[in-house]
């Protein structure tokens, strides 16, 4: 696994540090990127191998990969140091999980449970956005996975309540971020997908990998170079809050 990010040649080549791309739609936007000329570093959780990898041995110039775990602190920090030379257009979040039982009201959910949840979905991909904004260039973009079913206006049916409000507390925390960076000039995302079949989307899943990631990667580079955030869908449509 490669540690040190490629010195490009190319200072016009466009960067971006994608988090969580392991696997599932973070690999998929990380191979998206890469089609469309991007130098991506992508960060895994564990140093085992994934898909990840075979993408950077098929992209050696464009890819390089780093090990972080949004839920440990001090690996953020140490990740922000080591990449401290290299300016990005765009940082990225994809990190996420679900409670085992969606099933389950936010009453029955363990306490573990819970708070496993919240750790990755809300807390770790907040810290790692504050703590890699640094990275970011002054006019770039900063976005993260949300959903949408942290939407509070389109919650009408009550399920899936913990991953709901892991969501809906990443939103609120995003809008929080923005507000203590009303001058900044980047741009700000929180993505919505839509269901997608991957292993947390399930199989049952209304749409494919291969259907909505380049229409969302798209979208993405085309919020570049608007200030503030947006709730948005991958089609650029406005999420209520």
């Amino acid at each position: 696994m490669d540690h040190t990010m490629t010195n490009h040649s190319d200072k016009q080549s466009r960067t971006v540090l994608l988090v969580g791309a392991s696997r599932g739609l973070g690999q998929a936007m990380a191979a998206e990127f890469v089609k469309k000329g991007w130098h991506v570093v992508g960060t895994v959780r564990e140093a085992s191998r994934t898909e990840l990898d075979d993408l950077a041995r098929s992209h050696p110039d464009q890819v390089t990969i780093e090990q972080l775990d949004i839920t440990a602190p001090d690996q953020i920090a140490t990740l922000r140091d080591r990449l401290s030379g290299n300016t990005f257009d765009m940082l990225f979040v994809n990190a996420g999980t679900a409670n085992h039982d969606q099933a389950e009201t936010i009453a029955e959910t363990s306490t573990d449970e819970f708070v496993r949840v919240m750790l990755t979905n809300a807390l770790g991909v907040m810290r790692a956005v504050e703590g890699l904004q640094g990275l970011v260039r002054p006019a770039g973009l900063i976005g993260v996975m949300s959903s949408g079913q942290g939407s509070i206006t389109n919650n009408v049916r009550g399920d899936h309540e913990v991953y709901r409000g892991s969501k809906a507390a990443l939103n609120q925390y995003m809008r929080s971020y923005a507000a203590r960076h009303a001058e900044d000039q980047r741009a700000m995302v929180l993505m919505a997908p839509g269901w997608i079949r991957t292993e947390l989307g399930g199989p049952e899943a209304t749409f494919s990998i291969e259907e909505t990631i380049p229409e969302l990667v798209d979208t993405l580079i085309a919020q570049q170079g608007t200030p503030g955030l947006r709730f948005i869908d991958r089609h650029g449509k406005t999420v209520p809050w």
